[in-house]
């Protein structure tokens, strides 16, 4: 099958690996996976800032260098995925815009989602020894409804095994700007996540949003916690 790979700018500019592995993991489940060169940030931040006139240039880049074929868009990451999923919302005054934008977002997928739902694939051969946590990001089980397929793969990974966690679903504090404009909030809000987390006596710590797990990251490497933080494309490239 060919796909388009979104790769968000938190996978260009700080998670690289997570990025290699997902296109390496697409590619060993037999998809020939093409990449936009003139993608570029979804405007995320501006958005969840309030300013969505700013916004709309870059919006309007992205959805140009998207619509370039009609392949699935694979993403990595939820919260980047959505924030193109709603662009059509902010783009409503300008109607051909906006219906770019939906043409685009209807082939929004997330990484996860598209192996299991579309691939029809639910083990991919990986193996990683230990004891981990799956941290469900908002983005992907609030906003997107991506709530089992991550722990679908996970739980054919030889040799792994996924325990919970008190308040497993709660927010990590991350939120986007929320962290910088509430960032006493937010500290306390990941403070409390990492709290529940070393309660399950952990290896891993596993999601499937890179921003999340920078946010939960940091504060385990802040309290010195000896707990390895994998995003779940790695996590499933492990052999």
């Amino acid at each position: 099958m060919n796909v388009n790979f979104f790769v968000t700018c938190i996978g260009d500019a700080l998670k690289s690996r997570m990025a290699r592995n997902s296109v390496l993991l697409l590619e060993q489940l037999g998809c020939h996976v093409q990449f936009p060169e003139k993608q570029g940030c979804c405007g995320q931040p501006a958005i969840n800032s309030g300013y969505i006139r700013d916004a709309v240039p870059g919006m309007k880049a992205q959805i140009a260098a998207l619509e370039i074929n009609d392949y699935p868009i694979i993403s990595p990451a939820g919260s980047c995925m959505n924030a193109i999923r709603h662009y059509a919302d902010w783009l409503v005054d300008e109607p051909e815009w906006a219906m770019r934008a939906a043409k685009v977002a209807s082939r929004m997928v997330d990484l996860t989602s598209f192996i299991v739902n579309q691939l029809g694939v639910t083990d991919v051969g990986a193996r990683l020894p230990g004891r981990a946590v799956y941290h469900p990001s908002c983005s992907l089980f609030r906003k997107l409804g991506v709530r089992d397929e991550p722990l679908i793969l996970l739980r054919a990974v030889r040799d792994l095994e996924i325990v919970p966690f008190n308040a497993q679903e709660t927010c990590c504090g991350f939120g986007g700007t929320f962290s910088v404009k509430m960032a006493e909030i937010s500290g306390e809000m990941v403070k409390e996540k990492v709290a529940h987390i070393m309660q399950a006596r952990p290896d891993y710590l596993i999601g499937a949003d890179a921003s999340c797990l920078l946010n939960i990251g940091g504060r385990l490497q802040r309290e010195g916690q000896n707990v390895r933080v994998l995003h779940i494309a790695d996590v499933l490239m492990s052999r």
